[in-house]
């Protein structure tokens, strides 16, 4: 708990806080250290004052004062050195507390002024008092109440409190006349500790002291700390407990606040669950500075582990560096000198470097780690209403340092290596040039990078992958090469290549397990491969018509899975999967047939011709079909002509069969002719033709109907 001493101590007398008071900046302040450094605002020459008057004596009288009007008289951030010419003569100096935070004198009358009797007390407020936060030098105009007008922090004056108590070293009896003795026992009635001979002397056990209870010391400590404190009372209505919360304000309130004050038209919540919420979230932003703190304690392990390779290194280079030098007789001895020079101020360098930012990184750590265990005191407490005076500010504060530990702030500024290479291969007569050969700034191979398994997913027979570096890898990466296999367990192919870290595969086969691993480059070369990871595509293929492929006279609805046509021609619309493996079913419902049109359904290639009949170019195989027969038909030629239409309500199912290469259509689940097409190979789209006479609406996902023999005993 020692980081979390800066916590408890004024910015301006450098002690504990004594009676802590919260300021609208949300920092805190002693009360007797917040009446020392009000500055007295002369009421004549306020920027009021001078508006409702007109004029403002001469040009020179206080013209500091229009200089800053926006630091002395709003609440905007701003700087506070002009202020000293209120308080006292402007040569008086700015002093500065124990902690740096420069603070001015406090207006003090002369003593001749003071009434007798309170020449030796502090006196009261004086009117149009202005008050500057010392840490972020907000200024503030203090209202009649002075500063009666600020909460005070009793969360604040609880964890000094215990704080206290935990590093006193033995609690000591408070009855003994000169060096008080260690106390042996405590009294929970008189809430005093006493040594053995104060215990006879003064609480003997007899009479009505005889059932008062006694207690060691230590937990008479933590029955003095879990005594219930004194109730928060409402800063406007002194009379009044807090009972709810401003959300608007961000305060807690009274009932007459509600009733008669500023906040009887403002949004309120109950005391209690406010201070549950404000709990958590405090609970919640101390995980993730947390996490940020445990990362940092491994950087400075690495840190300092860099020093000892960087000692090691430089033992290293050197030693070649004077054997090579040995070997080149008397004139490479006379510039053995300077290239050890140049190495160990390489040396000197990195360690400089490396140690700067252990000592910045430690520095940094310790605020952390403060500002962590006061958090956690201020979450012990059961005071909601003096939690929630400071929660919000303890959240802001608590993100804003883990922000800062995002910022680079855990990458070296420096590497273990010596980037510099002895060049050893001129002729004699150019010793005398002899010099390091500067190398390119060079890094080892990258770590193998991790697949984050929470964000790697199939849909239908796509599949998105992501992945990161290790979190404490501080190699540089060009880019990366994801790999997988081809479904069955065969060789990898590379499927993409670059920097980004995520990466959706579309085009796989369907009901297939493929094996995916990724790896890392950059100049220096190749790194291992990450974990193997698994993914499974859908067994079954859920799909829609595609309005970007179709011919512009389509008209689509029902979420791209109906469709019809503002056209007498015959227009050409593709589903959005294509298909290269598998067996595959989807069927078209005739939800309008009118004046015996011939539609015609089956699969075709992505450059299909989409102005005329499915199944007149090369490039669709087709069943085209009218109200009491149908014929298949390729590169415009007729076969297989079969009875048995369809009408309105009809169902058409198209199955493709690319395990035997054959395509099979049916009519109201009834086969329709024979094995239509066979030997297809490649990519296929599903597909329909049709005019303004027919509507059809497509079903995706379904099993394989019962007709068809997967043992080819159909044929």
């Amino acid at each position: 708990m020692d980081e979390m001493e800066e916590e408890l101590k004024c910015p301006v007398c450098g002690s504990f806080y004594r009676e802590p008071l919260i300021l609208p900046c949300s920092h805190n302040l002693c009360q007797a250290c917040a009446r020392n450094i009000l500055v007295q605002t002369p009421e004549a020459d306020s920027p009021q004052s001078r508006r409702a008057s007109g004029s403002g004596g001469s040009a020179s009288d206080y013209d500091y004062l229009d200089l800053d009007k926006m630091s002395l008289y709003s609440e905007a951030d701003s700087g506070y050195g002009s202020y000293g010419g209120f308080a006292s003569a402007p040569t008086t100096p700015c002093q500065k507390s124990p902690n740096g935070v420069r603070v001015f004198p406090p207006t003090v009358p002369p003593a001749a002024h003071l009434p007798p009797a309170s020449a030796a007390t502090l006196a009261p407020v004086p009117r149009n008092s202005c008050l500057t936060c010392p840490q972020c030098h907000r200024s503030l105009i203090l209202d009649e109440r002075g500063l009666r007008g600020f909460p005070k922090n009793r969360v604040l004056e609880g964890v000094i409190d215990r704080y206290q108590q935990s590093k006193a070293a033995a609690l000591r009896c408070q009855l003994c006349e000169k060096a008080p003795k260690e106390a042996t026992v405590m009294c929970e009635q008189c809430d005093v500790f006493y040594c053995d001979p104060c215990r006879l002397r003064c609480h003997p056990p007899r009479g009505p002291l005889a059932k008062h209870r006694l207690l060691p010391p230590a937990q008479g400590r933590v029955s003095r700390r879990l005594s219930p404190r004194k109730i928060s009372t409402c800063t406007d209505h002194e009379l009044e407990n807090h009972s709810m919360y401003c959300v608007q304000c961000k305060v807690p309130v009274c009932y007459q606040c509600l009733e008669e004050g500023k906040h009887s038209s403002h949004e309120v919540k109950a005391l209690g669950a406010m201070w549950k919420l404000h709990k958590s979230q405090l609970s919640q932003a101390l995980n993730g500075l947390s996490d940020r703190a445990k990362e940092a304690k491994e950087f400075l392990v690495q840190l300092r582990n860099m020093v000892q390779q960087i000692q090691e290194n430089s033992v290293e280079f050197e030693a070649c560096l004077v054997a090579q030098c040995d070997a080149l007789i008397d004139a490479l001895n006379r510039r053995k000198a300077q290239l050890l020079t140049r190495v160990n101020k390489e040396h000197e360098h990195k360690l400089k470097v490396v140690r700067d930012q252990i000592s910045h990184c430690t520095v940094k750590l310790r605020q952390t780690t403060g500002l962590m265990e006061y958090c956690l005191e201020v979450i012990k407490e059961n005071d909601p209403s003096g939690f929630l005076q400071i929660s919000d500010a303890l959240i802001r504060r608590v993100h804003l340092t883990e922000d800062q530990w995002g910022k680079g702030t855990l990458s070296p500024r420096m590497t273990t290596d010596f980037d510099l290479n002895l060049d050893s291969g001129p002729l004699l007569q150019t010793i005398h040039q002899l010099d390091f050969m500067q190398m390119k700034a060079s890094s080892p191979v990258p770590a193998p990078p991790i697949l984050q398994l929470e964000e790697c997913c199939t849909q239908n027979n796509s599949a998105t992958l992501s992945w990161k570096q290790p979190p404490l890898s501080v190699v540089q990466v060009d880019g990366y090469i994801l790999e997988l296999d081809d479904g069955n367990g065969g060789q990898f192919r590379e499927v993409y290549v670059g920097k980004e870290t995520m990466c959706t595969v579309d085009g796989l086969h369907f009901n297939s397990t493929y094996s995916a691993r990724v790896k890392a480059f950059n100049k220096t070369g190749v790194s291992p491969y990450s974990k193997m990871l698994v993914l499974q595509t859908s067994e079954v293929a859920w799909f829609s018509f595609d309005p970007n492929t179709a011919h512009s006279d389509v008209i689509f609805s029902n979420d791209n899975l109906t469709v019809t046509c503002n056209s007498y021609d015959d227009r050409v619309v593709l589903g959005k999967t294509g298909f290269s493996k598998g067996l595959h079913y989807w069927e078209l419902s005739i939800d309008r047939y009118d004046n015996h049109p011939d539609p015609a359904f089956g699969v075709a290639r992505m450059d299909v011709l989409k102005d005329v009949m499915l199944g007149k170019d090369d490039k669709a195989w087709a069943m085209y079909v009218d109200n009491n027969r149908s014929w298949f038909m390729h590169n415009n030629s007729h076969t297989n002509r079969t009875e048995g239409g369809i009408t309105k309500g009809a169902t058409v199912g198209i199955l493709l069969d690319l395990t035997r290469r054959t395509l099979t259509f049916s009519i109201n689940e009834d086969q329709q002719g024979p094995v239509a097409f066979e030997n297809l190979e490649g990519v296929f789209f599903p597909a329909v033709s049709l005019n303004r006479n027919v509507q059809v609406t497509l079903h995706t996902g379904l099993p394989v109907p019962d007709f068809y023999n997967t043992r080819g005993s159909m044929q």
